[in-house]
């Protein structure tokens, strides 16, 4: 997996996966999440997460509307956690693989391109 920007990252679209290509390596990992904003490694480094406080319920609820257009657009669709009514996070991970392709990361920076009202 080449490693590369979130704006190089954004300009890609997510490739459907049925399996079959193995995910990136736990270092291939760790290097392109140091070119993405908050987002770290769960799950022994099969999925990527972030997380974020936001201003208030409706304000995460308005993130994940926007954060599912894109995903549906891509047809890569992240797990949506809400805790509370202001601790929201995504988790995300290639099903097919159980584990990371590029596809997880473009859909990180597209994410990261959207706009989010945090707590102040």
């Amino acid at each position: 997996m080449d490693i590369q920007t979130p704006d190089q990252l954004t300009q890609k679209k997510c490739k459907p996966c049925e399996g079959g290509v193995d995910p990136c390596t736990l270092d291939e990992a760790n290097d392109q999440l140091a070119k993405l904003d908050g987002w770290y490694l769960t799950h022994e480094g099969q999925r990527i997460r972030k997380d974020w406080t936001v201003k208030n319920f409706m304000a995460g609820m308005t993130f994940f509307n926007k954060v599912a257009e894109v995903a549906e657009e891509d047809g890569h669709h992240p797990d949506l956690h809400i805790a509370g009514y202001r601790n929201v996070s995504i988790e995300i991970w290639t099903h097919a693989i159980g584990g990371l392709s590029e596809n997880d990361f473009i859909l990180a920076a597209k994410i990261d391109a959207l706009p989010i009202e945090v707590k102040s």
